[in-house]
């Protein structure tokens, strides 16, 4: 019966399962913060190829703050802090293709 629920639910909180939670530590203001589902993140905003500075941020900071709480005070760090982050990933990435 359980079948015809979207999503995957912890049978015991009803909320995410611990195995589905992704917490990778990254810099902000230097100190280690937890950000979840980061490696989706960007690589879904890699997708989008997008060649702004503004726009990457845009991008990453909406996609982080559907899963994860980001201080209105201490937006500007995380946008720093993600950004760098996005692109180490795209190095890493590319390094890994050739």
């Amino acid at each position: 019966m359980s079948s015809d629920k979207e999503g995957n639910y912890c049978s015991v909180c009803g909320g995410i399962p611990p195995d589905e939670i992704r917490i990778r530590k990254i810099l902000v203001d230097g100190k280690e913060t937890g950000i979840d589902k980061l490696d989706f993140i960007l690589d879904d905003v890699a997708r989008l190829d997008l060649s702004g500075d503004a726009e990457i941020i845009a991008e990453l900071l909406k996609r982080v703050q559907v899963f994860n709480y980001i201080p209105t005070k201490k937006a500007d760090l995380y946008a720093q802090a993600l950004l760098k982050e996005y692109r180490a990933h795209l190095q890493a990435g590319s390094g890994a293709t050739h």
